[in-house]
């Protein structure tokens, strides 16, 4: 049976759910509490090294935001603007409105023109998610249009798709200053709106471009080694991890690897296996 709730502590709480609704954050996960006879001692804690950019395939795991405790559904089940909305381009139209002209973190203070939203078909069985804008980007308002997109227009062109076929969005929706890695609370700020993205279009599978990506979506602190090559349950959909374009710019090698990770996918969404490689 639910325990009753002081009168004083559920105004809070719905206050508090009222300033994450106004962050875009909707969903609330109930975490089982720790054992009250547990010590420091036995938590571990690491410290991740200095990161630079060009090692963004190995960057340390943004750890995860922190669950949300509750008893009582009504007050944190809010509708979210697009609920109940079938058509997804409607449903998506409506996410970029509620997303507004974001101030919502740092990055509307440090130099970006524009938001990147997401551009493709609303429809898309497939879906790619990027780590974050750069200066192309940042200039169009459009998501992989420089260097690292023309070669994932290649990867997509490889599949036997186009990119009007796919949907393809990042994990925060403005350029970091100087192309740097997002911050664990730029993403945790972002990324409700990203997941509210993926609930409209439902695709069958999603690639996620790169171990920013990768570790902010599944949560898991692994090498691309060990992200690659398997299949994750995310979120209702299939969720598998590849290289970021920008890295397979910087070392060609990996293509080879990468043409593999999509192989996989066109074999789970059925589509003839051409032969040829990404180049």
């Amino acid at each position: 049976m639910p325990r009753t709730l002081d009168p004083q502590l559920r105004r809070a709480l719905a206050e508090r759910v009222r300033f994450y609704n106004e962050l875009g954050i909707y969903d609330f996960y109930r975490r089982e509490a720790l054992p009250t006879n547990l010590q420091l001692s036995d938590v571990a804690v690491a410290t991740a090294p200095e990161i630079q950019p060009e090692q963004r395939e190995e960057m340390p795991r943004s750890k995860a935001a922190v669950a949300v405790s509750v008893e009582e559904v009504d007050l944190f089940a809010p509708t979210k603007p697009e609920a109940g909305v079938n058509d997804p381009t409607q449903a998506l139209r409506i996410i970029r409105e509620d997303l507004g002209d974001c101030t919502r973190c740092r990055l509307h203070k440090q130099g970006r023109k524009q938001i990147v939203f997401g551009v493709g078909n609303p429809r898309a069985e497939l879906m790619f998610i990027g780590e974050a804008p750069g200066a192309d980007e940042d200039e169009q308002g459009e998501p992989f249009v420089g260097r690292a997109g023309q070669l994932l227009n290649n990867m997509i062109k490889a599949m036997g798709l186009r990119r009007e076929d796919v949907y393809i969005a990042n994990i925060i929706k403005c350029r970091p200053p100087g192309n740097r890695t997002p911050e664990r609370d730029e993403c945790d700020t972002c990324s409700p709106f990203l997941m509210r993205q993926i609930a409209a279009i439902r695709p069958k599978a999603i690639v996620a471009l790169g171990a920013v990506a990768a570790k902010t979506l599944l949560a898991i602190n692994a090498p691309m080694a060990e992200f690659r090559g398997r299949w994750y349950d995310f979120r209702g959909t299939r969720l598998t991890v590849t290289y970021h374009p920008a890295f397979l710019l910087r070392d060609p090698r990996q293509k080879k690897e990468s043409w593999k990770d999509l192989q996989m996918v066109m074999k789970e969404l059925g589509l003839p296996l051409p032969a040829k490689p990404v180049e």
